[in-house]
């Protein structure tokens, strides 16, 4: 969400309270209380679905529908790109694509949208840089060092930085999309007339939040997947 007035549109990340500890002044920012709000609602989706399957029926209800479809999907996605090492990352890849999807679709709620703040994509980014690097030193031991000077050893600079910038063009293109979304609806509300702010504006919704948002969720994981899959082979 963009906060936005008549002749005003803000796309600042705000503090909301500020606080002390070992002599830092620290803040508790929108962004902190979007990932909160999104946290406790997986958090709380999660206790409700596990309560729901360990009294599944023969016969399942809408709710166990969905989110029996819903593991099925994350499984079959995750398999389709990792075939015999899914079993391996489907519960961490499934994890990461609720999260990034629940966040990216915050602005439909009001929230002001966790990746719309580059921070909160670089982490995600490096989390993918640690597991890749990981698996790399696990299935190739000193040879995933190695290969960075190969096929000749001049060409390690390029190597080198071709492994750093793949997380950090994951966040740069989750963040940039949400951010891009955020900021044409900030414009709508903020400069249009009156009267075509309502009822269009939820075609744009529809687009920046849901649509580009469950493009840029599958994404980040796609990616994700193929840069740990090329590690394990």
């Amino acid at each position: 969400m963009v906060v936005a007035s008549a002749n005003k549109v803000d796309f600042m990340i705000k503090g909301v309270t500020k606080f002390y500890a070992f002599g830092q002044e620290l803040w508790v920012t929108t962004t902190v209380i979007g990932l909160s709000i999104v946290t406790v609602v997986i958090l709380l989706l999660a206790f409700i679905t596990s309560r729901k399957m360990k009294a599944a029926r023969e016969v399942p209800g809408t709710f166990q529908n969905i989110m029996e479809f819903t593991v099925e999907s994350l499984d079959n996605m995750v398999r389709g790109t990792m075939s015999h090492n899914a079993a391996k990352f489907v519960n961490y890849i499934g994890t990461i694509f609720i999260f990034i999807l629940f966040c990216n679709i915050g602005g439909l709620f009001g929230l002001k949208t966790p990746t719309a703040d580059f921070g909160v994509t670089f982490m995600l980014g490096v989390f993918t840089f640690f597991i890749v690097q990981y698996q790399g030193i696990k299935n190739h031991g000193i040879g995933h060092l190695t290969a960075m000077f190969k096929p000749f050893p001049v060409l390690f600079p390029i190597n080198l930085i071709g492994e750093i910038t793949n997380p950090l063009s994951q966040a740069l293109r989750l963040f940039g999309n949400i951010m891009s979304g955020g900021v044409i609806l900030g414009l709508w509300y903020g400069m249009m007339p009156i009267f075509v702010k309502i009822g269009i504006p939820s075609f744009l919704h529809v687009y920046c939040d849901v649509f580009s948002g469950a493009i840029q969720t599958y994404v980040f994981c796609m990616l994700t997947m193929v840069y740990v899959n090329d590690k394990l082979d």
